[in-house]
């Protein structure tokens, strides 16, 4: 007669079992995607502060008082700077759309004379046409700028960012104050015979994110001060702009730099007659990546994440194509722990007898 154990329901199947929940977990965020955002934003900003609140704990202070206390301070200076800063943010962005309509009317006309030429010999297009499609993209480009300005001050604020305001710093506070509880409750759902091996993924895990979102975020923050403060300093149009775009972009390695420089540079092109000007804009972002490379991101971040750029690129834009920008957002975290798992299954198959072709001592 066989055991009990040799009876288990097929949906007890180790491996059959993790496959249908995860299966299920990302059937959950693409069916819900649309209405996660304030949670997944909520999660991360919780995620962020709870060391903080855990060393008020440590005064002594209760720790829904300490939840509280962080949760406000961290709102009330994000809203402050967000109302500083998107009044000229939004004249910056309406102002870059219709220079960039400019320049390509510029561009055009420098290169008419040799598209003439071209032309000339092929003879199959008229550059009267082209013109005419510079200025309808002309007018497409303004009109998509002032369109995104009003987004800012109309629509967004009022529909789309209603749940970030309201929900997102009630979802944070309770997120803060149950954390402890959330922890000791997933504990003890572990399967037992295996809680010691989960722990100690979920332990990696955690080091790795902690190491790599805390981290980058204060060097997000950094960059995006010191190339909004240069740029500005050196009287680079739209440089607040530009310098916000790249601090925050740096958050995908190369990614920022190489959209903040490109943008930059062309700006600084246009605008100034001496090269020397240029070279001050120049000078700012070859500053930034310096003082980045060599101080800022050792010493904030390391290499505790444990993921390659190219693979950190990859599922950024993937978790976008699947889960649009919630996918974006939760990208970097289970890149990270699909890193560690499968480290974890490389180990067990280089100790198994598929891979030693023998029994594993």
């Amino acid at each position: 007669m066989s055991s009990p154990e040799t009876k288990r329901p097929f949906l007890w199947n180790q491996p059959v079992a993790w496959v249908a929940i995860v299966a299920a977990f990302g059937f959950v965020i693409y069916a819900l995607s649309g209405v996660l955002l304030p949670f997944v934003v909520a999660a991360a900003i919780a995620y962020l502060i709870d060391p903080v609140v855990d060393r008020i704990v440590r005064v002594g202070i209760p720790r829904v008082g300490a939840a509280a206390i962080v949760t406000i301070a961290f709102f009330a200076f994000t809203t402050t700077a967000a109302v500083l800063l998107a009044p000229v943010l939004q004249h910056q962005l309406v102002g870059l759309g219709d220079r960039l309509a400019v320049v390509s009317r510029q561009l055009f006309e420098l290169a008419r004379p040799y598209l003439d030429d071209l032309f000339a010999h092929v003879g199959a297009v008229d550059v009267q046409q082209l013109s005419g499609a510079g200025d309808a993209l002309r007018t497409a480009l303004g009109w998509i700028a002032r369109a995104l300005g009003g987004v800012l001050s109309g629509g967004l604020a009022i529909v789309n960012m209603f749940a970030l305001i309201f929900i997102t710093p009630v979802v944070v506070f309770y997120l803060v104050r149950d954390w402890t509880l959330v922890h000791s409750k997933i504990d003890s759902w572990l399967p037992r015979r295996h809680a010691d091996t989960i722990r100690s993924l979920l332990s990696e895990i955690d080091a790795r994110l902690a190491g790599f979102l805390r981290g980058q975020a204060l060097v997000c923050l950094f960059l995006a001060a010191f190339y909004a403060a240069g740029l500005t300093l050196v009287d680079l149009s739209y440089g607040l702009l530009v310098g916000l775009l790249t601090g925050i972009l740096s958050f995908i390695p190369y990614v920022g730099v190489f959209v903040g420089m490109a943008t930059g540079m062309s700006i600084a092109v246009f605008q100034f007659s001496s090269w020397i000007d240029v070279g001050l804009v120049l000078a700012v972002f070859l500053t930034g990546q310096f003082l980045e490379g060599n101080f800022i991101t050792p010493k904030l971040v390391g290499d505790r994440v444990g993921l390659h750029p190219v693979w950190m690129m990859l599922s950024i834009f993937a978790g976008g194509a699947l889960f649009g920008f919630v996918g974006v957002l939760i990208a970097i975290p289970v890149a990270a722990a699909l890193g560690v798992l499968l480290r974890f299954a490389m180990k067990r198959y280089m100790e198994s007898a598929l891979y030693l072709g023998s029994d594993p001592p």
